[in-house]
């Protein structure tokens, strides 16, 4: 790390004077160049030492960035976790990789009877371990970003003596791994299933590290570990080999004699967790035990206070973060009847923001604060953000010229060596000089655009420090996050064939549809004499013939998949042939009706729909959440589509809880308020009944009548319904398959909407667009089938994708135990709040 770009300091709190810079920071973006060009009377180092900073947005990772290099590490809380993992990528680009981590909170409330996910435990533990033992990591952690739930969230201080458990070829006993295991918290199952989980086959043991991207499978030989590969849980197929694997904790949770004490103790207290006290006085853990254990001790702290003496604390926009941390410490209240309570009191609960606060302060840290709000005497940092070129070249070369006429250093970000040598051709090309440069000297070179390559997400306009940054998003507009995971490999047809139980239907390519009868050994001769054993397949057939298929053609095997009782065909009969040819001919039957009413739907001049009235524009702005990138992008993209002359044909894919309703509601809005009607269609009642109080809750106060057909409907109001679709008087019409009657007659249908696509068959879908070939249809699902895939990769239908969750939403938990009506009623209560 250099030491030239920020002044060390023995008071981070003081000012300090603007010094010359004669390093520039590793990777050396724009810290160095920000830094470099500290020169005004007043500059940032003056504004920093101030308690506060107004500052816009875009500067808020710049002003991390600094104080990150003052006070190392640096606690930087943001309002939520969307807001904390872009934070975390603006100071990885600004920093380093390696020296910036998210801390992410549980997921659920500190005294709730639910212990955390495994691979969110992971991740905790691993930056706590960074904090504690710096020593052991090749790289300093300058930075940890939080959202205010995780930085109020208790911790029990004894997780930080809890090292990870790393391995590599060489000695290391099989039992002493396992028991390493357990007191990390890993559950021994059978397979390998998620993060948290271990298995043992002989000299094998299969574990999932909570923070890691990949499961790994380690061989012994005697007592040396002899191999290590990563391998998918999916289809349990080793990847790549690996010379070492780092194993950090799936539970916070410490037992020590120390808490079995305690919770012996206790029984007497709260008997009605008697059970759970119990399992933890012998060594055991249970379900929530974390949250019950902080309770027991009563000494939890919070991540300020695992972090090093003298380390600082920035609040980011602290007004939202107040206003976040009010709702999460009223949102335990709410939930206080159904958790861990010991002798009448609650276990433990979220700190006070005024806890953090003072916490930071009593070990030597300086707590600052940045904002895009300025209060009384605030003088606002003069940085402001870009208007986005969206690809316009000519457009970037003027704009640089000008800046660079006016005596300012230019730098350009770019994420890839491609295109930080695209973009210098072209400013060549248009006459403004310019260079791809490994690290920003301290000096910029007069009259010349430095390019860099870096994944800075945004850049900044500062007129005062004669600097212009653009990034990325600023030369093509925003990119969406990618998932950096791979997804498991699909199983192969070997591993289902072993899947199998006895009195299992499967299909032979050939010969039909029979029952799997298990695997057996036959012996034969072979061309040399000798006897050969093979394993085959055994498969029956009507009348009792069997089928032995070779171990090495399972291939032709696979599970049958049919909604209808199966029958068991005749070995070596024309029965199979005969279905053969039948699927076949409806495959191409209904191919060629797709392919015509797919060519009538390109042809047929559709409704052009009316641009965005006063009534649309009411409707989107009472709602009541914050949309998404994704979510604005997506309504633009479809808008669009409607207003063309051409019929809407556009998938929506997103995972639930992700906001495709809500694009939904607009788009029949659209629909609706042009005087078209609109029909949506749901697979279950019980969807039909939830998307019928959502449109109503949103359409609530507009002119809009809406009707609900489904079986949970009375039959007078079905039938008024009906009546209304035909005549007009219902605009919006939400059903299950009951829409798709040829008995339903719609007086001038304009949109359908098809949720969760993937629940319905083909001809089901087609049906609605039969009903008008210029009709607009919006699909929307979390897991599109094949089909729908291929047609929107092929362009035979569009694609939009949500990728973003929104800021409010909460991860799903999962819990698998014995009946118990406490955890019955946390979950409704959680799912009301």
């Amino acid at each position: 790390m250099s030491s030239g770009i920020l002044p060390d300091a023995g008071d981070a709190s003081a000012p300090a004077a603007p010094t010359d810079v004669d390093d520039v920071l590793d990777p050396g973006l724009a810290v160095g160049a920000l830094a470099a060009t500290l020169r005004p009377a007043r500059s940032v180092w003056e504004q920093l030492a101030d308690e506060s900073l107004v500052a816009p947005q875009v500067a808020h990772p710049f002003v991390a960035a600094l104080l990150a290099e003052r006070s190392r590490p640096l606690l930087v809380v943001t309002p939520r976790s969307a807001d904390a993992r872009a934070m975390a990528d603006a100071l990885a680009a600004l920093l380093g990789e390696g020296r910036v981590e998210v801390f992410p909170a549980w997921g659920t409330l500190p005294s709730e009877r639910l212990s955390p996910q495994p691979a969110t435990v992971g991740r905790r533990l691993a930056v706590v371990d960074r904090l504690a033992h710096p020593d052991a990591h090749e790289e300093p952690l300058l930075a940890v970003v939080a959202p205010v739930r995780a930085a109020l969230q208790p911790m029990d201080p004894r997780v930080a003596l809890r090292r990870p458990l790393e391995l590599a070829p060489g000695h290391a006993p099989l039992e002493q791994v396992v028991e390493q295991l357990v007191a990390l918290g890993y559950e021994r199952l059978p397979h390998v299933e998620a993060r948290g989980h271990f298995a043992v086959r002989g000299g094998i043991v299969d574990v999932f590290p909570a923070a890691a991207e990949h499961a790994v499978r380690l061989e012994w030989f005697g007592d040396d570990i002899e191999g290590m590969r990563t391998f998918g849980v999916g289809d349990q197929r080793s990847v790549a080999a690996v010379d070492r694997v780092r194993i950090d904790p799936a539970r916070e949770l410490v037992v020590d004699a120390e808490l079995e004490r305690l919770a012996r103790a206790a029984i007497t207290d709260a008997p009605e967790h008697a059970d759970a006290l119990v399992a933890l006085a012998e060594g055991r853990s249970v379900e929530g035990a974390e949250s019950l254990a902080l309770g027991l001790r009563g000494d939890a702290t919070l991540l300020a206070g695992l972090m090093p003496q003298g380390a600082g604390l920035l609040l980011v926009d602290p007004l939202r973060c107040e206003e976040r941390a009010r709702t999460i410490l009223s949102e335990a209240e709410g939930l206080v009847e159904v958790t861990w309570r010991l002798g009448g009191r609650a276990a433990v609960g979220f700190a006070q923001p005024e806890e953090l606060t003072a916490l930071v302060e009593t070990r030597g840290g300086t707590v600052r604060r940045v904002g895009p709000f300025a209060g009384t005497g605030d003088e606002p940092l003069d940085v402001r953000a870009w208007e986005s070129l969206r690809g316009d070249v000519d457009a970037l070369a003027g704009r640089v010229r000008a800046l660079l006429a006016d005596g300012r250093r230019v730098v350009v970000s770019v994420d890839a060596d491609g295109p930080a040598r695209r973009i210098v051709d072209v400013l060549t090309g248009q006459g403004v000089p310019a260079e791809v440069v490994a690290a920003l000297p301290p000096r910029p070179q007069p009259g010349r655009v430095e390019v860099v390559v870096s994944r800075l997400p945004a850049g900044l306009d500062a007129p005062s420090l004669g600097l212009a940054l653009f990034a990325t998003s600023d030369l093509f507009g925003p990119r969406r996050r990618r998932a950096s995971r791979r997804l498991g490999t699909r199983m192969r047809a070997a591993d289902a064939v072993v899947s199998l139980a006895d009195g299992d239907a499967v299909v032979h390519r050939t010969h039909g549809v029979g029952i799997f009868r298990g695997m057996v050994t036959r012996a034969s001769e072979g061309l040399d004499g000798r006897m050969v054993h093979r394993d085959y397949v055994v498969v029956e057939y009507h009348g009792g013939d069997t089928l032995f298929v070779p171990s090495d053609q399972v291939d032709a095997l696979t599970r049958y998949r049919g909604g209808d009782e199966p029958t068991v065909m005749r070995l070596g009969g024309a029965q199979w042939e005969r279905a053969r040819s039948r699927a076949r001919g409806a495959a191409a039957e209904l191919a060629a009706e797709l392919v015509r009413l797919y060519t009538a739907r390109l042809h047929a001049p559709g409704h052009a729909f009316a641009p965005d009235g006063e009534l649309q524009q009411e409707l989107e702005d009472a709602f009541q959440h914050v949309e998404t990138v994704d979510q604005l992008a997506v309504v633009e993209e479809i808008k669009r589509d409607m207003e063309a002359p051409l019929p809407m044909d556009r998938l929506l894919a997103g995972d639930v809880g992700f906001g495709k309703t809500e694009v939904a509601v607009r788009a029949a809005a659209k629909a609706v308020f042009d005087g078209k009607q609109v029909a949506v269609l749901v697979p279950t009642t019980i969807l039909a009944q939830q998307h019928a109080e959502t449109f109503r809750e949103r359409f609530a106060g507009f002119p809009v009548h809406i009707g609900v057909v489904s079986r949970f409907v009375p039959e007078a109001e079905r039938r008024r319904v009906l009546d209304g679709v035909a005549d007009g008087t219902v605009d919006i019409v939400i059903g299950t398959h009951a829409l798709l009657a040829r008995s339903v007659v719609f007086h001038d249908l304009g949109l359908v909407i098809v949720d969760e696509e993937q629940r319905f068959g083909v001809a089901h879908k087609e049906r609605l667009k039969h009903l008008r070939a210029s009709v607009d249809v919006l699909t929307m699902s979390a897991t599109p089938i094949p089909r729908t895939l291929e047609m929107a990769i092929s362009g035979i239908r569009d694609l939009s994708v949500i990728e973003t969750p929104p800021e409010d939403r909460q991860p799903v938990v999962t819990v698998v135990q014995p009946f118990d009506e406490r955890h019955i009623e946390l979950a409704i209560r959680r799912e009301l709040l």
